[in-house]
């Protein structure tokens, strides 16, 4: 795992949006897995930006949606593919057909999660996946327990995982929902290109747990410490703790 630690936000923010430019640059038809969540976002903005002025051409890549609410539909304000429609594939300008998503509201959430990973297998895997961390060293929502051959599936959330995704709705953590599909461990750990975005002093001990702590299921994010394609991208408020 390779390791950038930017002054601020703003750098982190102007890094990411080169790596994931680069990464376009070298693959036109990039099929990329998108998070959403705060640290993310200003990357997102920069990497717009970028387009806007020609330096960037998204036109021939995928978007995949990382992880879903099971029960929310797409008008839901806790919609996590609104969040990322407004995030990233608006400002990037794709189209429908340039997005892998999981389906709002599956009758079978098995089966979704079994289309889902064999449509990303048909698309050749993942060029890119563009990560955060979990306050409790969750991937997607590869929660604690998570093994590296973990497929794409319906998982439960964590109480780590509802405390922290309750501070993005109004109702707080009974508002959030219980279940969600994710993206596994095993296509985003096999993806050609990790890039795990961390930001924020309150994210200084899980980052160092993921980074130099022991590999293990109880910190799922360790799992990148054995995976020679991925970068972690900090500010120095995570990575010092200030």
């Amino acid at each position: 795992m390779k390791r950038i630690i930017t002054d601020d936000a703003a750098s982190l923010a102007e890094t990411g949006a080169r790596q994931l430019a680069e990464a376009l640059a070298e693959e036109p038809a990039l099929v990329a897995a998108i998070a959403t969540g705060n640290s993310p976002i200003a990357l997102y903005e920069r990497l717009a930006e970028l387009r806007a002025a020609g330096e960037v051409d998204a036109g021939q890549m995928t978007a995949v949606q990382l992880d879903s609410y099971i029960g929310t539909p797409d008008d839901d304000p806790r919609s996590l593919w609104d969040w990322m429609r407004r995030a990233f594939v608006a400002p990037m300008g794709l189209t429908d057909a340039q997005v892998l998503r999981f389906a709002a509201d599956p009758e079978d959430p098995e089966a979704e999660c079994a289309r889902m990973g064999t449509e990303l297998e048909a698309a050749g895997g993942l060029g890119l996946a563009v990560v955060g961390l979990g306050p409790n060293g969750h991937l997607g929502f590869n929660e604690p327990g998570s093994a590296p051959g973990a497929l794409t599936r319906p998982v439960e959330l964590s109480p780590e995982s509802l405390q922290s995704n309750a501070a993005y709705w109004q109702g707080g953590i009974e508002s959030v929902p219980r279940r969600a599909m994710t993206l596994g461990l095993a296509p985003l750990l096999s993806a050609r290109r990790i890039l795990l975005v961390v930001s924020g002093a309150h994210k200084h001990e899980i980052l160092r747990r993921a980074v130099e702590g022991p590999v293990s299921e109880d910190c799922p994010a360790s799992w990148l410490q054995r995976c020679p394609q991925a970068t972690v991208i900090a500010d120095r408020a995570a990575w010092e703790g200030a």
